[in-house]
């Protein structure tokens, strides 16, 4: 039984979402192979090599692969498909891209957003917004899964494995990369981040949403928001965290102003310690923080900042 992990990187570094990836091919066992499909990209490949329990590294390299586009990267996958039971994505924008493409194509049922292995080929995913766990079992020949990165430890970066070139796939032919453009900032990548701290639509406006930044400043965090505060504007779409959002498991997530919607809450119910601010003392958020301060978050937040 072989496993092919498909790495997220940018030609430059591995996303850390591939170290959670190959965690979960440790736990269906067999041999994996990561396959870094991409442009310039050895020094990913090396990295990819280092992961534990990872005995190869694909490395397919062409100008068609070089901006990850989603046609492209399928065509490569299925080149080497036949070759594996098992194809594993991160449950990312990317892997959500290229996974259904890869299945279609296979003829075969996509398994989405596994966060716990039962054996090779039964898997339990969350369902009804995280309110139960579905065990799934695939009879399929190849099993196409997307991974959601926060039900698995990352692996440590403690292993050996080779590096091996492989032909490149020609293009699909079906899309062209035109441009990109690159949100900048200091703080850390919010899907990755350790700490995460997060606005709701208690914050009233976007104007207020700047009194999150010295608490996320001193907090070394990533500024997240909810549903309700990114459709009312007050922060930016890739801020937002939920079940429509990014789903986050950091070490603290510091939740001020928000509810707690069934839909926010299974994007962030597996970080680790929940610090919840709200002034209404029945708010959803309440039912899963491990601490919880019912105040007014424009005197609360200003006195934690001072107080840290």
């Amino acid at each position: 039984m072989s496993i092919l992990v498909i790495a997220e990187h940018d030609n430059v570094q591995l996303k850390g979402a591939t170290h959670n990836v190959v965690a979960a091919a440790t736990k269906i066992g067999g041999d994996i192979h990561v396959l870094v499909a991409g442009a310039n990209a050895r020094a990913v490949a090396d990295h990819a090599a280092k992961l534990a329990g990872v005995s190869k590294v694909l490395l397919a390299e062409s100008p068609t692969l070089a901006d990850g586009l989603a046609e492209n990267v399928a065509e490569q996958v299925l080149a080497l498909a036949p070759g594996y039971s098992h194809i594993l994505f991160a449950a990312t924008a990317s892997g959500k891209n290229v996974a259904p493409r890869v299945a279609a194509r296979l003829d075969v049922a996509q398994i989405s957003e596994i966060q716990a292995v039962d054996s090779a080929d039964t898997f339990q995913r969350a369902i009804y917004a995280g309110n139960a766990v579905a065990t799934v079992q695939s009879t399929d020949a190849t099993k196409v899964i997307t991974v959601r990165t926060t039900g698995f430890d990352a692996v440590a970066e403690s292993g050996s494995g080779t590096v091996e070139a492989v032909p490149a796939a020609a293009g699909a032919g079906l899309s062209t990369f035109v441009s990109r453009e690159v949100a900048k900032s200091d703080r850390p990548e919010l899907a990755g981040a350790k700490v995460v701290v997060s606005g709701g639509r208690g914050m009233g406006s976007a104007e207020n949403f700047k009194i999150l930044d010295p608490l996320a400043d001193k907090l070394g965090a990533a500024l997240g928001a909810s549903r309700a505060a990114v459709d009312a504007g007050y922060a930016p779409n890739d801020w937002q965290v939920g079940q429509t959002g990014k789903i986050v498991a950091p070490q603290l997530y510091v939740a001020i102003g928000i509810s707690g919607a069934i839909q926010h809450l299974a994007g962030m119910k597996d970080s680790k310690v929940i610090v919840a601010v709200n002034k209404d003392a029945e708010a959803p958020i309440f039912g899963v923080a491990d601490y919880g301060l019912v105040a007014d978050l424009f005197q609360a937040v200003p006195e934690l900042v001072t107080t840290l």
